[in-house]
């Protein structure tokens, strides 16, 4: 077993158990899209609905059809309570959290998952009620994008021609700053000229003390605040609230709440109410900002790093400011946002390849923290989310790398820039490239098999191609090699690795490392051919002509004897000594997506040919061994055909896996073709790979790429 499979398995009894149980909740009513919303296929129904989502300790997600039938969570299982009551003409309804139970829930009309918006529809009494979550963390603006500020918005009518007097309830709880519910918590208030932010925060804050998988953090501060004179706030007992507010429509007083206190000592809760006043047909809007100032975000070789929108100077304080600024254009900006990507979505790949992107894009962005170096250059590091909890995983980078290339090429700059520092360094011994940085948010050097004294259990061609291709794909993105120039002796060592090694690989793991070592590997070999080729690439953008030809030439001679090495029958096999079997090869995808042409396009459409004879129920399996697939690798197969109708064929049963899984988690890459069921893995990068179809329409690629701001 390997070791990220192993590292699971120790939390997987656990979480599938509770999952299962939570998957028995009620199903979600038919769609039906508010005015102005995006429609969305009707039957869909996402494993898991993104609610506020900016980096691995700012995510939290309902896993059930009805948001009132559990607790919110972070990715990890562990509960991140929310409870929302609505209280129309005197009585009391839940649109949020399974409590208080003696309150009815709201009728849940619809739910739609866009890009960086989830908007739920409810309706009781006459009223109707849009709740919109919003993180808006849209790449092409690097600021935005890393400030950990989320919205969510509130807003009623009157449905039946009558006036209805309606207040609002809204908490969180303490669970949200400590990593388990036994840990103390304190709470605070804090002044920002007319309006007052509640704040939680663990007591003892350990800062960036403790670094694994399924962990949750327990420094910084969690704020929640509202515009001036649109709501009251209190720190108060959930039961003593919720009750309080059912029973009243008020907040009761906080004065008695002893702190520091154990999260689940009695669960206090940043409380907030919102009076409506009487409503009618016109829609009335109430909003508050949940944002989360971990003061210092990542330790990398020993330093800590600020994240990234805190610059000197700038303090939780002035976070808050901007989130309450910013608001009314950022709503404005992420609605166009949406829209135009979701229509661009659907142009390159339907309505069901549109769906999976829009679940993917919050669940990609915020497996990420940006921070900056003491120099103020932005570093981005990815978590390895419940597959060993890796902090800069190499190929954890190469299948989220599409999303950063499409969106921002120097948001890729800034996760790679890390990588290349550290295997430029003397205590980096081989000649490959290195596959992660250590464990998060501790970047201070490699920990997976072996980490920099042993070579045994180490992915030497599939990291080392990984990072030549994306970093030829941030030379095709920019028009240019500059980002590659500092690093170039690192490059050609690595080039020359993957001459004396990449075409016949030995007996080592890919990416794909659950399913062990394998020698031989065809598809490994494809990405060696394809990195050198991207090398090749880079030395021509770099001025080195007489070494692009030689290396262009040696990948030329490699392809041509892949093809017959690796030959068999109506389709290319798994390894080159394994006749009968076959794999994905959704490493062929760079071909194009590069523009280097070393395999004759009639590779690809053999492949995709046989393919569409192989799937499943729930999608096209990894290889000839199992029946699991990977989501992922999925679309980069499907990207290999040529026609609309091939690609919509193979990502018709990946969209019904998400469509049905019983495994209730942030979309899994990892899962059964026979049964839908997770096989490990949840809430990674890696689904950012969903979006390399638009990669391939060179013209959609460049608007959105172009719009990237570098800073």
């Amino acid at each position: 077993m390997s070791q990220r499979a192993e590292n699971y398995t120790k939390r997987k009894t656990r979480a599938m158990i509770w999952f299962s149980i939570v998957a028995l909740f009620g199903c979600l009513s038919a769609a039906r899209p508010a005015k102005g919303q995006t429609k969305q296929p009707e039957a869909f129904r996402p494993p898991a609905v993104p609610l506020v989502t900016h980096d691995p300790y700012f995510s939290v997600w309902s896993t059930t059809d009805l948001l009132t039938a559990s607790w919110p969570k972070h990715w990890t299982g562990a509960n991140m309570a929310m409870s929302g009551l609505l209280r129309i003409d005197g009585h009391a309804f839940r649109f949020m959290g399974p409590g208080p139970s003696r309150v009815p829930a709201m009728t849940q009309r619809s739910l739609a998952v866009l890009p960086t918006r989830t908007i739920y529809e409810f309706e009781a009494s006459g009223v109707q009620l849009t709740v919109t979550f919003l993180s808006p963390v849209i790449p092409t603006d690097i600021q935005l994008f890393a400030r950990p500020a989320s919205y969510v918005t509130f807003t009623t009518h009157s449905t039946d021609d009558a006036s209805h007097r309606v207040w609002l309830y809204f908490d969180c709880s303490a669970e949200w700053v400590v990593n388990a519910p036994s840990d103390p918590v304190e709470w605070s208030r804090l002044k920002l000229g007319d309006v007052t932010a509640l704040s939680f925060g663990s007591q003892h804050q350990p800062v960036l003390e403790r670094a694994g998988d399924d962990v949750r953090i327990d420094w910084g501060h969690l704020y929640i605040v509202a515009p001036p004179g649109e709501a009251s706030g209190q720190v108060v007992t959930s039961d003593r609230a919720r009750g309080t507010f059912a029973d009243t429509g008020a907040l009761p007083d906080s004065d008695d709440l002893r702190m520091p206190r154990p999260a689940n000592d009695d669960w206090p809760v940043l409380a907030f109410s919102f009076d409506f006043g009487e409503l009618s047909e016109s829609p009335v809007s109430r909003w508050l900002a949940l944002a989360y100032d971990d003061e210092y975000s990542i330790e990398f070789f020993e330093r800590k790093l600020r994240p990234a929108w805190r610059a000197p100077g700038v303090s939780a304080a002035e976070l808050l400011r901007a989130a309450l600024r910013d608001y009314p254009v950022i709503s404005q900006r992420a609605q166009a946002f949406d829209d135009e990507l979701m229509s661009d979505l659907r142009a390159a790949g339907g309505e069901e390849y549109a769906q999976l992107a829009a679940l993917a894009f919050r669940q990609a962005a915020a497996a990420h923290k940006l921070a900056r170096d003491v120099d103020g250059t932005p570093l981005l590091f990815a978590k390895e989310n419940f597959s060993g909890g890796f902090i800069g995983t190499v190929d954890v980078i190469y299948p989220c790398s599409p999303f950063f290339l499409f969106f921002n090429p120097h948001l890729l700059e800034a996760q790679l820039r890390p990588v290349l520092e550290y295997a430029s360094l003397p205590r980096w011994p081989f000649a490959y490239a290195p596959h992660d940085l250590g464990m998060y948010p501790k970047a201070d050097g490699q920990l997976y098999g072996g980490g920099e004294k042993s070579d045994e259990n180490q992915m030497p061609v599939e990291e080392t191609a990984n990072m030549l291709l994306m970093i030829a794909g941030i030379a095709k993105a920019e028009g240019n090699a500059n980002f590659a120039t500092p690093y170039w002796n690192l490059l050609t060592r690595w080039a020359k690795y993957l001459q004396e090694k990449g075409f016949d690989p030995e007996n080592q793991l890919s990416t794909d490392d659950f399913a062990g070592h394998l020698a031989h590997n065809a598809n490994l070999s494809i990405k060696a051919i394809l990195g050198l080729g991207a090398y090749a690439q880079l030395c021509r953008l770099s001025g080195r002509a007489k070494e692009a030809d030689d290396i262009r030439h040696l990948a030329e001679g490699m392809s041509a004897k892949w093809v017959t090495a690796a030959a068999d029958g109506d389709h290319y096999s798994l390894a080159f000594d394994k006749p009968g079997t076959w794999s994905q090869k959704y490493n062929l995808v760079w071909d194009n997506l590069l523009g280097l042409n070393l395999f004759d396009p009639a590779v690809a459409r053999r492949e995709v040919a046989f393919y569409l004879a192989k799937q499943n129920r729930y999608g096209l399996p990894l290889d000839s061994r199992k029946t699991y697939t990977k989501l992922d690798w999925i679309l980069w197969t499907a990207t290999l055909a040529d026609s609309r109708a091939d690609f919509e064929a193979l990502v018709a049963p990946a969209y019904r896996f998400a469509n049905e899984t019983p495994s209730r988690v942030p979309l899994t890459d990892w899962y059964d073709t026979l049964t839908a069921k997770q096989q490990a893995f949840q809430a990674r990068s890696v689904v950012g790979g969903i979006f390399v179809k638009l990669l391939a329409d060179p013209a959609m690629w460049k608007k959105w790429a172009g719009r990237a701001e570098p800073r």
